[in-house]
């Protein structure tokens, strides 16, 4: 048996291992001071934060100006989650968030914060695949009372496809920017050429970022790659055989089934910031490197 003076000790080295083990990890739970601010916006800051929320929203018109009707989903350079490579044709125009949901708006909306990296323009995380839907059906209904958006208009996550549509932005090179991340030079988790667009572990150790600080795409969005992860409406499938070729979410995501997040975040190395990839994650998964971008479109007919 121990005596009593070594157990103490024991149970001391226990606890330092272990937070530093959460440190490494990046699990650490913030005190109440560190946390960001979790008390509900007054009602006139909120609405501003809404008419902010409206203004930053941008139109995409498929087969209208720069905006192709169709574009060429998936890559054969990546994984095979990504093939085959299909077609898909876009009818209908929507409005995509010019950046991913800052902590502002989202603890205006939600009435609280649980981001792990606190700042009002930070972008939002640590929240489930249910609570980034309910997000988007509160703000709907804030939107509409406050007549920022039509009664037939709502907010949405994007289907996978309308995400890779925007995210790619006209081009079918592996990044909206071109193939290559980096420079010559480069090694490891260097890339250069994508520092510029993008925070990857390369580029992110000790920033706390608001969104939109680097490059946007062709189309003024940024941050589709990097910085968070970003749920979207579709059900996982290992594969794109027998996808929607219309743009729609594929499938109704439940519970026990897993979902697609896209884009790539802090945490990933420059190759899964690529336009087509994208990852499995369970449906309850909370985490640092999860985030949400929304679509404004109008209400379809069969959910009136």
């Amino acid at each position: 048996m121990n005596h009593p003076q070594n157990v103490t000790s024991a149970r001391q080295q226990f606890v330092v291992i272990t937070l530093m083990y959460f440190m490494l990890t990046g699990l650490t739970t913030l005190s109440a001071a560190e946390k960001p601010n979790s008390s509900p916006a007054d009602p006139s800051a909120k609405t501003e934060l809404l008419k902010v929320f409206v203004k930053e929203l941008v139109p995409i018109t498929p087969g209208k100006g720069k905006f192709p009707r169709s574009f060429q989903m998936g890559s054969t350079k990546g994984e095979p989650s990504e093939r085959p490579v299909h077609k898909v044709t876009l009818s209908d125009d929507f409005w995509m968030s010019k950046y991913e949901v800052p902590q502002n708006l989202y603890q205006a909306v939600m009435g609280n914060n649980p981001s792990r990296w606190g700042g009002p323009r930070n972008s939002a995380e640590m929240f489930d695949w249910k609570t980034a839907r309910d997000f988007c059906v509160k703000l709907t209904k804030d939107l509409r009372e406050a007549k920022l958006i039509a009664a037939d208009e709502e907010v949405r996550l994007p289907s996978e496809a309308e995400w890779e549509y925007c995210c790619r932005a006209g081009t079918n090179t592996e990044y909206s920017f071109g193939d290559q991340p980096q420079k010559q030079g480069d090694e490891g988790k260097l890339a250069r050429i994508l520092d510029e667009y993008a925070w990857h572990t390369g580029n992110a150790a000790g920033n706390d970022p608001p969104v939109g600080a680097l490059k946007p795409n062709p189309w003024g969005l940024y941050d589709m790659h990097g910085y968070l992860w970003e749920f979207v409406a579709d059900p996982w499938h290992d594969n794109y055989e027998n996808a929607p070729g219309d743009g729609s979410v594929w499938g109704s995501v439940t519970v026990d089934k897993p979902v697609v997040v896209r884009g790539g975040a802090w945490t990933d190395r420059y190759d899964r910031l690529r336009s087509a990839c994208r990852k499995r994650e369970a449906a309850t998964s909370v985490s640092p490197a999860l985030g949400l971008r929304c679509v404004k479109a109008k209400v379809k007919k069969s959910e009136n």
